[in-house]
């Protein structure tokens, strides 16, 4: 596997484009005083829209963005994009951590410090980790698949190639959303390849629920109604991205207004910000996410992925199971909250963690809280 150094930078064209499509704007009607009940509220994208086109400053981040050492790898004819930060400790463990959607490797900027260097923030340099943190495939700045198929389990085969290239054949995994399903077929497929696994999400596998199977408890059965009412009242999107991705693409790769209110939606609706979705992030980081899709033409091949992992459900048989170390920090405000006992059916489940406070996007917005308990879960397993 060839390794190449790789440096982000968006012609000043791309940029100029963008600031033009955004003073174009064909602004929609709004119901008054509806808020946010019928999706993105109106007078926040405007005034959102109006930062992005005059006072964002995409040099500043992506600046940010390459302080941090990026790559690309050709793996299984795909280039891959990934950070890969070494770690300050007397014997790093290899870690790689995996972001969802609508997310990017962005999500991870604040946490890959204090995961790979704990000393400098007030951890234990024994606690490093040499960081790995991808693209997606399909995602930001790594290639688009051209074939159909590329789903989680396929994404976790080229994660251990490229481990295994980067010199590590044993490795730690992290991930929440969709990288917390490549993360559980890294437990599942690769376990030879595993240290351990932590996740800060658990949607899939199904556990067993045949013959001979615990009965359901009280907390699991909730579990499950709150699921379909999860799906009821907020799934049209994995729903449209799981079946019509296609015809979703052409009006946000082409509008970035329309893209902007697709993702920050969501920014809103599953974090921990009590309906203020700038309490938790601020307009730099959601228009960076943004930005990083627009430049890359990667909402399309992203969303993709969705229908990707529905072609094939997921559903432990009667004794199987992830059989590799797990953890699991669960946050408060994570789009789904299973017990610890709905975990155990699938999950060989060392550390379980009732989390503080925090939502979906764990890295982003509680990077320090998600950072100890990275470390405090694989302590022992070094």
């Amino acid at each position: 596997m060839e390794v190449q150094p790789f440096h982000i930078h968006v012609s000043d064209a791309v940029i100029a484009d963008l600031k033009q499509r955004l003073a174009d704007t064909r602004w929609p009607d709004e119901i008054p005083g509806s808020g946010w009940d019928y999706g993105s509220n109106l007078a926040y994208m405007k005034e959102l829209i109006e930062y992005w086109r005059v006072g964002f400053d995409w040099r500043a981040q992506e600046k940010l963005i390459n302080s941090f050492q990026h790559f690309k790898a050709n793996v299984d004819n795909l280039d891959i994009h990934f950070i890969h930060e070494r770690g300050n400790g007397p014997d790093p463990m290899p870690l790689i951590i995996t972001h969802g959607w609508p997310g990017s490797f962005f999500e991870m900027h604040k946490i890959i410090p204090l995961l790979a260097d704990p000393a400098s923030h007030g951890g234990d340099p024994q606690d490093s980790f040499d960081v790995v943190a991808p693209s997606l495939p399909g995602f930001g700045f790594s290639g688009h698949a051209r074939d159909t198929g590329m789903e989680v389990a396929k994404t976790a085969a080229i994660w251990v190639k490229l481990m295994e290239g980067l010199g590590y054949p044993r490795f730690a995994s992290q991930g929440g959303d969709i990288g917390a399903g490549v993360t559980s077929r890294l437990g599942y497929g690769h376990p030879d390849s595993m240290i351990g696994i932590h996740l800060t999400s658990i949607t899939r596998p199904t556990p067993y629920l045949g013959p001979d199977a615990e009965p359901l408890t009280e907390a699991e059965k909730a579990l499950i109604s709150d699921r379909e009412q999860w799906q009821q009242a907020e799934g049209g999107y994995a729903h449209i991205q799981g079946t019509k991705p296609q015809t979703l693409a052409y009006g946000l790769n082409d509008s970035p207004v329309g893209l902007a209110a697709w993702i920050v939606e969501k920014y809103r609706t599953w974090s921990d910000c009590g309906g203020d979705v700038e309490k938790r992030f601020t307009k730099d980081e959601l228009l960076t996410t943004i930005t990083i899709y627009w430049v890359t033409d990667s909402i399309s091949s992203s969303t993709r992925m969705y229908k990707e992992n529905q072609r094939e459900t997921w559903a432990m048989g009667r004794d199987e199971g992830i059989k590799v170390p797990t953890g699991v920090a669960a946050f408060p405000a994570e789009i789904s909250r299973p017990p610890r006992e709905w975990g155990e059916r699938s999950y060989n489940i060392q550390r379980w963690t009732q989390m503080p406070r925090g939502g979906h996007f764990a890295a982003l917005e509680e990077p320090q809280l998600l950072a100890e308990e990275v470390r405090a879960f694989f302590r022992p397993l070094r």
